[in-house]
């Protein structure tokens, strides 16, 4: 009989990291990665000649490692500071925990729950938060607790601390708005920077705010996209993680239009919460890197 090796005995971990570029960066985390034993089964990593930063995201495991994570993570902090490095260094088994806000649309936030349960989604979704009751039944039969938080122009401070306080006493990492139909404050924006992604119903830059395949449609296009980013106070201008798009012709009604997009936003949107919560998306300026 032929033993094999049980590659899944071995503890996985995610490093994700950028830094200003110079020479020198990759040798030093590989080196220290060597000295420890550290066994390297995925890298990637880009030099972007504009911004004049690097990135990199390297996966590795614990076969050979001489330390344990936390004197390894400890450690590795040197060579970050050294490098003026933002880095992300978790065990692979350690997902980020997401809430999703929701209104009444249910395309985005079905295919997002049910890759969740599935295991396609490496995310530990945690509840589901909206400012109407219409998915309540979907998220009790996926065993979430729902946060029915109603809002008005008034009560909106209100209800966004609400927001926080959720996301808080989960200790949230990430709040998905799957086509969530209110536009968050400036104050909130700046409180999430790099932890709210949202999917806007059009093939961004093209036909920001609201109606977009209305404007689609009056201006004739060929073709209708999904655009999901990160989100900012600037309204569907922030940073883009993933775009999908599906071709048309003139015969394609705006109602049609719709129910066509419903396929293209909840592909964008997992896209872009598999690629966040993979570790895999770097905020450069007002675009991504995208690892």
């Amino acid at each position: 009989m032929i033993e094999h090796h049980d590659m899944n005995s071995n503890n996985s971990y995610i490093l994700s990291f950028q830094c200003p570029d110079k020479v020198g960066v990759v040798a030093a985390t590989t080196a220290f990665f060597y000295d420890h034993g550290a066994f390297i089964t995925e890298v990637a990593n880009y030099s972007d000649p504009v911004s004049e930063t690097f990135h990199m995201r390297c996966v590795f495991d614990d076969r050979q490692m001489t330390l344990s994570f936390d004197e390894f993570s400890e450690k590795f902090q040197i060579i970050a500071k050294d490098f003026r490095m933002t880095l992300r260094l978790r065990s692979v088994t350690k997902l980020p925990r997401v809430i999703i806000a929701v209104s009444k649309y249910d395309h985005c936030l079905s295919v997002l729950l049910n890759k969740w349960k599935s295991g396609a989604l490496p995310a530990d979704i945690v509840g589901v938060i909206s400012n109407h009751e219409d998915c309540s039944s979907m998220t009790d039969w996926y065993g979430l607790p729902f946060y029915h938080l109603p809002v008005t122009e008034e009560t909106k401070p209100q209800q966004e601390q609400q927001i926080l306080k959720v996301m808080s006493s989960l200790s949230v990492d990430l709040l998905v708005l799957a086509r969530y139909m209110q536009i968050l404050s400036d104050d909130l924006c700046s409180q999430l920077e790099g932890r709210a992604i949202n999917i806007h119903h059009s093939f961004l830059p093209s036909f920001k705010g609201a109606r977009p395949y209305h404007q689609a449609y009056e201006r004739g296009v060929k073709v209708i996209g999904a655009t999901a980013h990160y989100v900012t106070s600037d309204l569907d201008e922030g940073p883009i993680i993933a775009q999908e798009v599906r071709s048309i012709d003139h015969e394609v009604t705006v109602s049609q239009m719709v129910h066509l997009g419903h396929d293209i936003e909840a592909t964008a949107l997992s896209h872009a919460v598999r690629l966040h919560c993979d570790e895999r998306v770097h905020l450069n300026g007002q675009r991504t890197v995208i690892l």
